[in-house]
């Protein structure tokens, strides 16, 4: 089977060149969401689809599902293979399809492009990269994002070949999907990746650090962590010319800086991006990076303290501190940039802040379930561990889901007793606030979810350049 991409006389119709039309976009009706499993399984990682449609008799439930042909991938941060980027003047793909999932496996060094069509709720796979073809042609391994972009479908990596550093970018071909190579050609002082994001209209692109395959893959090391050694910067790039510019330090003492959320609109100099603690507190914090008189700098807006906690309710890792710390893993910014979610995978909540004004954003809503030690329930359920972990919004900004598993090795550390998988969806007011939908839960018996993409586009998925 050919995994060329047929062109289409028309833009796709998911497409759309701004983010206010986007906002006006169709409800979504599937959701595709990567499911892991834990080590010693036995068993391969798969992509189930899901009924998000409340006018379906199979809604909040598995309508599709597609397991790997390997054992061992953990499937990560997947994408589309194209989205709106396609419609900016200097993309040279207007005419692709939103039609291919592309899906790494962070452990295994293995991508896979995986068909939804002709029948969205049965993907199959149409193309597996594997990971010496991946390393040789890239020096990378450990595929952790996907974006569609101006020059191709780009993937983040977090390392080289010998699970070391530096971690970069490299390229699919929108067409082909066959590896066009590193993305750098001036890398700079850069050395840790994690996320990538941009600015398209602006011609810079932004890079966040996590930590190298050797410091991640184990679970968290305590002594790493205390020598500082996980990411705290986030790097600005010529997008263009594939030159580092500047690196915008969150100082030492905060570690791991994850997610980059730029503004949607096009005509906007900012972005938000998670860190996930502080050596000094067990804190969480946000920072805001932004341009001023055309320099680029970076503070921060937002700080979650931790939680006093019983040493008795905690795992082994966490009792020396009598805390439990937020741990925020992901955030996400709604397409009309107005309200920034945020995942604190620790103490089991799920904030919503207005960003009109970004330099000082204000608590709109908060919910929790799960948490390590609050085991919040939702009304469908029992207690539930694990906590609101990777988070996306729908085009229009009225819903939002979540998953509640992170990486295998970290689930391990923070959740001891055994992550047992599930999803739930949020209603957004339109003034602010959120709830818990009392209808929607979805409980996964041996396996664990985390990345969700809707159907036909999310917050997450597009870039845009027209305000």
């Amino acid at each position: 089977m050919s995994t060329a991409t047929s062109p289409t006389l028309l833009p796709d119709p998911t497409f759309y060149p701004s983010p206010r039309l986007a906002a006006q976009a169709p409800p979504e009706k599937l959701a595709y969401v990567v499911t892991i499993r834990p080590e010693g399984s036995g068993r391969p990682d798969a992509l189930a689809v899901v009924d998000v449609d409340p006018a379906s008799r199979e809604y909040g439930r598995i309508v599709g599902r597609l397991e790997m042909p390997n054992v061992g991938d953990e499937l990560h941060h997947f994408g589309w293979n194209a989205c709106s980027s396609a419609l900016c003047p200097y993309a040279p793909h207007p005419h692709v399809e939103r039609r291919f999932l592309i899906v790494p496996g962070l452990r295994s060094s293995r991508i896979y492009v995986v068909d939804t069509k002709p029948d969205p709720r049965r993907p199959h796979i149409v193309k597996v990269f594997e990971p010496d073809e991946v390393a040789r042609k890239t020096g990378y391994t450990r595929p952790h994002t996907v974006h569609c972009g101006p020059e191709g479908i780009y993937l983040t990596a977090l390392g080289n070949r010998e699970g070391k550093g530096p971690g970069g970018v490299f390229l699919l071909d929108h067409d082909t999907f066959e590896i066009k190579g590193a993305w750098e050609r001036d890398r700079g002082p850069q050395y840790l990746a994690y996320d990538a994001w941009w600015h398209l209209t602006q011609d810079v692109m932004l890079t966040s650090e996590w930590g190298t395959p050797d410091l991640v893959e184990s679970g968290l090391i305590p002594q790493a962590l205390m020598e500082k050694r996980y990411g705290h910067q986030i790097h600005v790039w010529d997008l263009r010319r594939r030159k580092h510019v500047k690196a915008l330090s969150v100082g030492d003492d905060d570690q791991m800086v994850l997610e980059l959320r730029p503004a949607h609109d096009p005509n906007k100099s900012y972005g938000f991006v998670g860190v996930v603690i502080s050596l000094k507190d067990l804190s969480s914090s946000v920072w805001l990076w932004h341009r001023t008189d055309g320099d680029w700098a970076i503070e921060k807006v937002l700080e979650i303290p931790a939680e006093p906690a019983d040493p008795e309710l905690l795992p082994p890792a966490l009792k020396p501190f009598s805390a439990v710390p937020p741990l925020v893993t992901d955030i996400d910014l709604s397409i009309d940039d107005r309200f920034l979610y945020v995942s604190c995978w620790g103490t089991g909540e799920m904030r919503q802040y207005d960003v009109r004004d970004p330099f000082h954003p204000k608590l709109t809503g908060s919910v929790h379930l799960g948490g390590i030690v609050r085991h919040t329930a939702h009304p469908k359920s029992g207690p539930l561990n694990g906590g609101p972990q990777m988070v996306e919004v729908s085009r229009d900004g009225k819903r939002v889901y979540f998953t509640n598993s992170l990486y295998i090795p970290w689930d391990v550390q923070f959740y001891p007793e055994g992550i047992k998988g599930w999803m739930v969806k949020l209603d957004v007011k339109p003034e602010g606030g959120i709830s818990v939908n009392p209808d929607f839960f979805l409980e996964f018996t041996d396996e664990r979810p985390h990345q969700v993409r809707l159907q036909g586009g999310d917050a997450s998925s597009d870039s845009y350049c027209f305000p």
